[in-house]
């Protein structure tokens, strides 16, 4: 069994702790602004891009040695049209960066809350895409997602972010202007 703490409590975090449970997994939810210590040998960040700092800040030494995980879509929400990261990096390899001890992976960023639910985007299913340099922490993570009742695969290397950051810029783009719904999405069949 593995211990999971989910440091944000909105939707995409609540999501991610009923799939971990669902797999016979423990959560911890945790809103970002509670002291407690995240616990998990996974910890997810459900936080939206520009409240990762804030959480290194605070959070940096309870975090090393874990495998963490970066969910966030580093999109300029008030033009909508871009990345907010230089283009040859990523937000998760800006995590890496600052969490110099810890195993950072990319996961999640893809998925619609919804898909993440129903286990279903129209009749494929749900596919976490898991992107991260260490191989240990890329089956961990799998492993709660296959047993949550979703299929993950490999994305590659951390590097593999940046790719992982503008599908879901464009998914949630198309979501928003009405193009896709949110139910909706990317999937792998096959």
């Amino acid at each position: 069994m593995t211990h999971v703490s989910i440091i944000g409590t909105g939707t995409m975090g609540t999501v991610i702790a009923e799939l971990v449970t669902r797999g016979g997994n423990t959560a911890q939810s945790l809103g970002r602004h509670n002291a407690n210590p995240a616990t998990g040998d996974i910890v997810v960040l459900a936080v939206p891009h520009g409240a990762l700092a804030e959480i290194v800040a605070a959070r940096k030494e309870e975090l090393d040695g874990k495998v963490v995980v970066d969910i966030s879509n580093p999109l300029n929400f008030e033009t909508f049209d871009s990345l907010t990261v230089p283009a040859d990096s990523s937000s998760a390899a800006a995590l890496a960066a600052a969490l110099p001890g810890s195993r950072v992976l990319k996961a999640f960023n893809t998925n619609f809350a919804a898909t993440l639910q129903s286990q279903a985007v129209g009749s494929q299913p749900t596919t976490v895409l898991i992107a991260g340099d260490d191989q240990d922490a890329k089956q961990a993570l799998s492993a709660v997602v296959g047993a949550g009742g979703l299929k993950a695969v490999d994305a590659g290397a951390l590097s593999r972010a940046r790719e992982l950051e503008a599908v879901g810029f464009l998914q949630l783009t198309l979501a928003a202007s009405e193009k896709i719904s949110w139910t909706g999405g990317f999937a792998i069949a096959g």
